[in-house]
């Protein structure tokens, strides 16, 4: 029985080369990726020659109840929320109130960046195109996993301490911070906050009537999934990322249904309806489509990609000698793609409630092929090797060092750990308590409350915290120096989200 259902998916695979792919194939593909990634809930759109071919939900929004996935149903976007913040700029290029290499400084005075030079150069341009100086995800503490305490002043405040990696426009690192920044340049051109520009600039001329622009803002909650994490071996439900401060970086709700529109606007050129009204200016849209800042090169079959770019907004690329224009998003248990191939007239847009990039990939890609007219492969099968590669290796780094953990403890080794008892600081992160109770030692952070966990001896001057919350999947190594005053930070496992950036952590100890 099995092996019948596995032939009949493979030939059904194996269409996709000769046509271009149908309703019902995809509905086949996305129920076996909602199986191999164990992914309770997706919701898949087509948008072509500005007609949506397919907008459909497939699967459940929570584990926990038999609600199905619907083309209302709604999902955070997450970093797909960025080409709303683009878009909303571009707005304001084309009434002449900014340009793109305005000075940051100019509307907001108090920015500040590590090095004086760059702060003064800094413009609107590079807050959205990842080439600041800094390390991949650099302060994202500041909101992950939940950031609370932490508000856009205070993220535009902390910058300063943020150590660059590179130099000034020389290096692609993605970032989430200057996107934040953005919105409060928006906010402060416009006189309207990034919610209430995106809402009424451009969520309600596209008639995106289910699309709000920050959780807290949603409406109706009736018809909205809950995020999943593969956790201890099983896949959980978790608390949903709530903190508004994230919005012009990643904070969107929306459905496939709302986001067909969106992506019609933009392959019209930022024309939409009847009336084909404009939000933006056709030069300002490939503005937004030209690349800005190079990224590495990766020529794999069978796109035959030569050049990859970050663009405003979006990611650029040729892929089979048509140019593709895309955007990807994730928050903790949800992640999302939105897919354009403009001379093709083509929007592919997948959205998921666990966080397998490989699920939304394997539905894209086959997608695409089918349009490009080229031979596919079974993505799903791909992706699930690949996937499980990684893991089996980043499982493996992790088993080590709580194997040398577990044989501390059988062996009895005695730690004083009480010279490491206290507070220390880092500059832009805050206080941390490192403290014990009936025996055990635990870390917390002052202003990320969530980050709390259990410490454990490694070797050396090397501990290692166990988050309390164990779907973060982000345990990392605590390492002291300097008579146990200082302590460095970095994550156990390679496969840890990069917004985990505790390497860019320095803490002294104040008391």
């Amino acid at each position: 029985m099995k092996k019948s259902i596995f032939l009949a998916l493979c030939l059904t695979c194996n269409t996709l080369v000769f046509a271009q792919i149908t309703p019902s194939q995809i509905d086949t593909l996305v129920e076996r990726t909602l199986k191999t990634f164990n992914v309770p809930g997706i919701a898949v759109a087509v948008v072509k020659d500005g007609k949506v071919i397919l907008s459909k939900g497939y699967g459940v929004r929570s584990i926990l109840t038999p609600e199905k996935v619907d083309e209302n149903t709604l999902f955070g976007i997450a970093s797909n929320s960025k080409a709303f913040t683009t878009a909303a700029l571009a707005m304001l290029v084309d009434e002449g109130k900014i340009t793109w290499d305005d000075k940051v400084i100019q509307y907001i005075p108090e920015f500040k960046m590590y090095n004086n030079y760059v702060t003064q150069e800094f413009t609107i341009r590079d807050l959205l195109t990842h080439r600041s100086g800094l390390g991949l995800g650099a302060g994202d503490l500041m909101i992950w996993p939940d950031g609370n305490n932490f508000t856009t002043q205070d993220i535009i405040q902390n910058l300063q301490f943020l150590k660059p990696v590179s130099g000034f426009r020389t290096q692609y690192d993605y970032d989430n911070l200057l996107y934040i920044v953005a919105g409060e340049v928006l906010h402060r051109v416009s006189g309207l906050t990034w919610d209430d520009f995106i809402e009424t600039r451009i969520l309600k001329p596209l008639e995106m009537n289910h699309t709000a622009p920050s959780f807290i803002k949603v409406k109706d909650t009736t018809n909205i999934i809950v995020p999943h994490v593969p956790t201890d071996g099983k896949l959980k439900v978790i608390s949903r990322y709530k903190n508004p401060t994230l919005d012009a970086a990643g904070g969107l709700y929306s459905n496939v249904n709302d986001l067909s529109k969106w992506v019609i606007m933009q392959l019209q050129k930022g024309k939409y309806g009847t009336n084909a009204t404009a939000l933006f200016s056709e030069k300002q849209q490939q503005e937004m489509w030209t690349p800005q800042t190079i990224l590495p090169n990766r020529t794999t079959p069978p796109y035959n990609t030569h050049f990859s770019a970050y663009g405003l907004g979006w990611f650029l690329s040729d892929v089979k000698g048509y140019k593709e224009v895309s955007h990807t998003g994730g928050l903790d248990g949800i992640v999302t793609q939105v897919t354009l191939f403009p001379e093709l007239n083509l929007g592919i847009i997948v959205l998921t409630n666990q966080q397998s990039g490989a699920a939304f990939n394997s539905i894209t890609n086959t997608i695409k092929d089918s349009y490009l007219g080229i031979p596919s492969e079974d993505y799903v099968t791909v992706y699930s090797n690949r996937r499980k590669a990684k893991q089996d290796n980043a499982d493996k780094i992790s088993e080590e060092v709580w194997q040398q953990i577990s044989k501390n403890q059988n062996e009895k080794i005695k730690i004083d750990f009480n010279p490491y008892l206290g507070t220390y600081k880092d500059n832009w992160f805050g206080e941390i308590v490192l403290s014990e109770k009936k025996g055990k030692y635990y870390f917390a952070s002052k202003r990320s409350p969530q980050l709390i966990g259990e410490i454990f001896f490694y070797k050396d001057q090397t501990f290692v915290v166990k988050w309390n919350h164990r779907s973060f999947l982000a345990d990392a190594f605590v390492t002291f120096s300097g008579e146990n005053t200082n302590i460095k930070m970095k994550p156990i496992s390679p496969l840890t989200d990069f917004s985990y950036d505790f390497q860019d952590l320095d803490f002294a100890k104040v008391k």
